[in-house]
Order: C-alpha cells, then sequence, then structure tokens
C-alpha cells in the first residue's frame, strides 16, 4: 500500500512539471500550433491554429485592436463596426454628457453616421505582425557584462530593430521582453486616430449594479458600447476628418446566435495587462500586507466622500462617476485578491515551492551556473523596500490623491515662468487653460477639499515623518489655534491657491507672465505639491529604483532557474499587454459550501434587482415593459429566457475587458468584461476551481441595440449566424 502511495505521488508530481492547469494560461498565439493547439482541439475547438494568426492570410487576430490605452475591443462589420465593453468607452461617453445630453443616464444611438461623435485622442490599434527577435536583442550580451551594459546594449539593440522594422512605412513597433526577459518578440501594428461613439445604452444597463456588482457574480450588466473606426480614402490611419471614410476591415467576426451551453469551448482574443505568476513568496507577502491593504484603506475614503456627493446632486454626480469607477475598480479587486490569496495559502505554497527549488538550486551548483542564492537576495531586497514601497503609494493615491493638486502635478511645467519670453508665456497659457478645462469641467470644489482634508489626514497620520513634505510644517502652526488642524491647514489652501478654484485659475491664466512665477511659489497648493514631488525623488524614488533595478534583474534569473528547474511544465509568459489567447470552457461553480452558481444570468435576474431609489439598479421602464411582454424576439435561447451573462474558465485579466469570446468555430457569442470576485487573484496564482471570467452575451447586447434603442439599422451591418 505505501508503495502505491508512492508511486502516485511521483505520478502526480510529475503531472504538475508537466502541465499548467487545464484552463491556465495566457499564450502567444504566434506558438499556438507549437504548444497548445492539441489541447485546444481537444477541448472542442474546430478550426486551424492559422485560423487564429497567420501572416500570410487574413486570420482571427485581424479583428482585433487596442482600444485607447487599456482595454481591447474587436470589429463586428464590414463598415468598421466596433464592440467593446461600455466601461473602456466610459470616459468618452462621459465627456460627451452633460446636463442636457446626458447619455451617461440615458444612452445615446446615432441614427446615422453623420451623428457618431468624435473622440479626440481616442486611439484603436491592429497587430499587422509579430516575430521573435530574441537573438538580436540579446545580440553582444554575455554574462560577462555588468546590468547597466546589458541594459544599454538591449536598449540600442531594440531601437535599431523597430526603426528598421517600420522604415518607409506607417506602421508603428515596438518590441516586449517576455519570461521577465529572457525572450523578446516585435510588435507591428497599424494604430487609427478617428473614432467616433456610434452607440451606448444607458448606465442603468450599461453599468446596471455599479460597484456593488462590480467583480460579481451573479451578474446582470449590458456592459457594451459600440464605436466606428474611420480612415482616410486612401484606408489608411488619418487624423479626424468629415471626409473620412469608414475603415473596412481585414476581418470582422461573424455572430452566433446558438448562445452556449455548460461545458463549450470558449476562446479570449485579446491584450491581458499585466500578471505576476512567477514572483517569489516575498513579494506575495509585500502584496497582502503591505501593498494593497494601504491602497485599499485610501481609496474606500475616497469612495465614501466621492459617491456621498454623487448622491447630492445630478451633476457632481456627471462629474465624479468616472472617477468613481476607477478608483473603486482596483479597491474592490485588491479586497478580493487578498481573499483569494489567503484561501489558497498562497505564501506557504509559494514557500513550499522555494524549498524544493533551493534544494535542487544547492544540488546542481556549479563553476557556470549558481541559483543558490537566489531567494536569500529576495528576501533582503524585499526587505529594504518596504518602507519605501509603503511611502510611494500614499504619495500617489492619498497625497497627490485631488483634483487641485492633480492641477498643479499637470502644470508642472510653470516653473518655467521665471525669466520666460513672451512666447514661452504664450506657451504655457495655452497649456494651462487646456489642462485646466480638463480639470473643471468635472470638479467640485467642496467635494475636492473634503477629499484633500481625508487624503492630509491619512498621509499625516500613517506615513512616517521622514517623508513628510516640508510643507506640512504648516499643519503645526495651526495647531496652536484650531481644534482640527488639518481642516484649517484645508481652509487656507483652498482659499489662498489659485488651484482650487475656476474663476481664481481663470484670472491667473489670463494674466500670466513671468511676474506670475513669484505667486507661484507662496501658492498653498502648488507649493504642497512640489515638496511632496521632492520628497518622493529625494527620498523615495531613487530609494526604490536601485531596488527594483536588481530585483528585476533577479527576476529574468530567477524565471530561467524555474524553467530549468521543472524542464517539463510549460511556462506561460505573464502578461503585458501584447495580443494572447486564452481557453476553457463554460462552467458553474461552488463559491462557498452548499451553494453552486450557475453559468449563466437571465433578464429576470435585471428585474429582481430593480430598486428605483438607487441609481445603480433602477431598470429603465422600456426594458420593464420588453419583459412582461416577453419581447425577446430572436435573442431568446431555446427556452424563450433571455440571456445576461455567462462564465467560463478562461485566465484574464485587466486589459481584457472588450475582449471577444468566441466558439469552437470563431464565431462571436459573447464580450468578456469582469472576473468573479473569488478569482481575483488569478494575477498571481489562478485556481481552476474558482477563477471564472464574466462574459456578456451577445444576444443580450443585440436585444439592447434592436428592441431596446431601436438600432436595428446598426444590427443590419452584421453576420448573424443562426
Amino acid at each position: 500500500m505505501a508503495r502505491k502511495f508512492f508511486v502516485l505521488v511521483l505520478i502526480l508530481k510529475f503531472l504538475f512539471n508537466v502541465f499548467v492547469y487545464a484552463d491556465e494560461g495566457m499564450w502567444i498565439p504566434l506558438l499556438l500550433e507549437k504548444y497548445n493547439f492539441e489541447d485546444m482541439k481537444a477541448k472542442g475547438f474546430k478550426l486551424t491554429a492559422e485560423d487564429i494568426y497567420s501572416v500570410n492570410k487574413t486570420s482571427m487576430k485581424d479583428a482585433i485592436v487596442i482600444f485607447g490605452r487599456g482595454c481591447t475591443g474587436e470589429m463586428i462589420s464590414e463598415k468598421g463596426l466596433l464592440i467593446t465593453n461600455h466601461h473602456c468607452g466610459y470616459g468618452q461617453i462621459q465627456r460627451h454628457s452633460s446636463l442636457e445630453n446626458d447619455y451617461l443616464t440615458h444612452g445615446f444611438w446615432a441614427k446615422d453616421m453623420s451623428q457618431e461623435l468624435p473622440n479626440p485622442g481616442l486611439t484603436v490599434t491592429f497587430l499587422i505582425s509579430m516575430e521573435d527577435v530574441t537573438e538580436k536583442v540579446l545580440q553582444g550580451v554575455s554574462d560577462k557584462i555588468t546590468e547597466a551594459e546589458r541594459y544599454q546594449i538591449i536598449k540600442k539593440n531594440i531601437d535599431k530593430i523597430t526603426s528598421e522594422a517600420v522604415k518607409n512605412t506607417h506602421y508603428k513597433a515596438r518590441v516586449e521582453s517576455f519570461y521577465n526577459g529572457n525572450q523578446y518578440f516585435l510588435f507591428i501594428n497599424e494604430v487609427f486616430e478617428d473614432v467616433r461613439l456610434v452607440g451606448t445604452p444607458p448606465s442603468s444597463i450599461g453599468k446596471f449594479g455599479g460597484d456593488t456588482d462590480n467583480w460579481m457574480w451573479p451578474r446582470h450588466t449590458g456592459d457594451f458600447a459600440l464605436f466606428r473606426v474611420y480612415c482616410g480614402k486612401d484606408g489608411k490611419p488619418a487624423p479626424y476628418s468629415k471626409d473620412n471614410v469608414p475603415l473596412k476591415p481585414r476581418k470582422y467576426f461573424p455572430i452566433s446566435m446558438k448562445g452556449v451551453v455548460e461545458g463549450d469551448f470558449t476562446m479570449v482574443f485579446g491584450y491581458p495587462g499585466s500578471t505576476s505568476q512567477y514572483i517569489p513568496s516575498f513579494a506575495v507577502q509585500e502584496i497582502m500586507n503591505e501593498t494593497d491593504p494601504a491602497r485599499i484603506l485610501i481609496r474606500g475614503k475616497k469612495l465614501d466622500i466621492i459617491n456621498q456627493a454623487m448622491e447630492s446632486s445630478p451633476l457632481t454626480r456627471i462629474q465624479y462617476s468616472a472617477k468613481a469607477a476607477s478608483i473603486a475598480n482596483g479597491w474592490k479587486k485588491w479586497i478580493g485578491e487578498i481573499r483569494g490569496l489567503k484561501r489558497l495559502n498562497a505564501i506557504e505554497r509559494k514557500i513550499n515551492f522555494e524549498t524544493e527549488f533551493q534544494k535542487w538550486a544547492d544540488s546542481t551548483k556549479t563553476d557556470d551556473k549558481n541559483y543558490s542564492n537566489i531567494l536569500s537576495k529576495y528576501k533582503e531586497l524585499y526587505a529594504q523596500r518596504s518602507k519605501y514601497n509603503f511611502a510611494s503609494i500614499y504619495i500617489n493615491e492619498a497625497g497627490l490623491g485631488c483634483d487641485a493638486i492633480l492641477l498643479t502635478v499637470r502644470l508642472r511645467s510653470f516653473e518655467n515662468l521665471k525669466n520666460a519670453d513672451k512666447n514661452t508665456v504664450e506657451a504655457l497659457a495655452k497649456e494651462a487653460k487646456s489642462k485646466g478645462d480638463g480639470i473643471f469641467k468635472d470638479y467640485d470644489e467642496q467635494t475636492d477639499k473634503k477629499l484633500f482634508i481625508e487624503m492630509t489626514r491619512l498621509y499625516y497620520n500613517n506615513v512616517p515623518a521622514e517623508f513628510h513634505p516640508a510643507y506640512f510644517s504648516m499643519i503645526g502652526k495651526f495647531s496652536k489655534k484650531h481644534s482640527d488642524p488639518i481642516v484649517a491647514f484645508a481652509d487656507y489652501c483652498y482659499s489662498k491657491s489659485v488651484f482650487a478654484n475656476k474663476a481664481r485659475f481663470e484670472k491667473f491664466v489670463n494674466e500670466l507672465s513671468p511676474k506670475s512665477y513669484s505667486i507661484l511659489q507662496k501658492d498653498p497648493i502648488y507649493v504642497l505639491m512640489k515638496d511632496y514631488i521632492a520628497v518622493f525623488q529625494d527620498k523615495i524614488s531613487n530609494q526604490i529604483d536601485k531596488i527594483d533595478y536588481v530585483i528585476d534583474s533577479l527576476d529574468r534569473i530567477y524565471m530561467k532557474a524555474q524553467m530549468e528547474f521543472q524542464p517539463n511544465r510549460l511556462f506561460f509568459p505573464d502578461a503585458n499587454f501584447t495580443l494572447r489567447v486564452t481557453y476553457g470552457q463554460v462552467s458553474s461553480y461552488y463559491p462557498a459550501d452548499a451553494i453552486k452558481y450557475n453559468y449563466f444570468t437571465t433578464i429576470t435576474g435585471i428585474m429582481e434587482k430593480d430598486n428605483p431609489d438607487i441609481y445603480d439598479y433602477d431598470v429603465p421602464k422600456k426594458l420593464k415593459e420588453l419583459y412582461i411582454n416577453k419581447d425577446f424576439g430572436s435573442y431568446a435561447d431555446k427556452d424563450g429566457n433571455l440571456r445576461v451573462a455567462f462564465i467560463a474558465t478562461n485566465h484574464t485579466t485587466g486589459g481584457n475587458s472588450g475582449s471577444p469570446v468566441l466558439n469552437a468555430y470563431g464565431e462571436l457569442v459573447g464580450i468578456n468584461f469582469d472576473r468573479n470576485w473569488e478569482g481575483t487573484m488569478s494575477d498571481i496564482m489562478y485556481d481552476p476551481e474558482m477563477c471564472r471570467n464574466i462574459i456578456l452575451d451577445i444576444r443580450y447586447a443585440l436585444f439592447v441595440i434592436d428592441k431596446y434603442a431601436g438600432a436595428k439599422h446598426l444590427i443590419e451591418e452584421m453576420d448573424l449566424r443562426y
């Protein structure tokens, strides 16, 4: 019996070394056939690897874009129509909104192309090709050079590679490292800069459930928005112009009307942002015990203030809605991340792995290879890093955490006012007007002052005095006459600073001259900002950069060592906002004892959550009428239900928002928009039992476009497969 158990342990150990979890991983599409394709076929995929990625013919990768700077989108018509998440387009929707035209509350649908709204600064990026350039990047690199020399050689090689790659073309190139600098790929991209808003549901659909439902399952959010990509008449990227024409993409996705059932193959194709699967236990401890708790505390205080302000005024709700969503997204994610890591005993599991790794490293040490001191170096470095990491979080999240200070950060170019000539003053005034307009459009002075008070209090009480800005000495002066010196400090700052009040700021900018420099040096918020920046640069940034520089080089060596330690294991590279494929299956899960979460939700759940007294749960009247009349059209499932969302085991992260979710035939079945709360730790440690990605059923999006919005002309552009 004992021998059989021992053999079983060996078999299980072998399987662990050979495979990652069945649905874990974010894979490079160029290398699918080499590593993953047989597994994909076994799970049900019906097409070829070249259908996914090809440089010789049109493939799925040609229908996928980087939307803006942090999301994914996909083409769904031959007329440049693009779908992504409502929360990805939220900033654009908010900027087009006003009390007169509140598109956040009421939605927006262009009746034809002439009504589509331009979005200055918004881009979409298509991948043209990718290529392994590791050998070229590392040319001239050896074990005998210093890390600084290595960095310079690699930078020079990358500059040469990217320059040559796009010479005499309109394309853009970038080289990204994989496996912490052990492999490099060249990406050739085409960037379009005329992207127009076509349609968005009201927030009561597109953001239904708000921050309460964010990161949660079951989910009932119609998280989508439509945009259109325009180009010059030659089909190439062009700045916005009324003469531009809709882009005819190389590829767009057909849309499946069949839906999904439990066990169906699903593939997410998009741009995952960042993961840290291979970090040591010391890094996980820092995240769980220092980084996440500090951010959660600070952002929780911000949300308390902002949410109270939004509830008191319709205008403030519009002004602060995008800010609140951004703040809350990370806040809730980090809470779930800590919970998940604790449940998985992540630190203990990392330590157990490191114990075995250390035994191997000690036993394989030779003259030309020595990994035995990696973990001891990590321990020393993370111990040194702790206080600087804590102070850095507080400066970025709290110290610079209100709009008046943010405006001063964006206008540090005002330092050039001293002895400035006429042209410089005019340029600075133009810049200030532009950045001031951007801040004050979504600014409420009393709300910002409350944020300033709370953020200053947190920083003053929680951060060691060695990292306090010099201007905090004013708080000590106020303490002699006021029961709450921080409130008195805020009163002083907001009554005196030109950056805290729109009228004072505009007057200052209109009268800008070299003499204005002396005013700035006495402006309390400007002085405070400069002191914060000085603390960061002189006492934090320099120290943390030195430590992180060594950690980065150690990460490269540790990654290489792990791959040597487990030669039969299939390692996927951490996400780095490059195009990846992740695949899995539609699957229910059990979040807790005796609780099962089904794999899909329906419109009935929306009606069950309806609450007119809560903005995020106030179901639109027309949606209720469609539900009562069961007017779901061809978008209902075979049982007559209208499905809203479903879940699968695809390994996703930030950046995958808006990614296409495809069935075994490469047809669009949904739009990825979130992860479940129990699985938010998957950036660090994946759990196949709990990790689920949350997907908008494409049929619900089509139902909203057609039946709710009456925008059938958009449906007619699409290729629907029944």
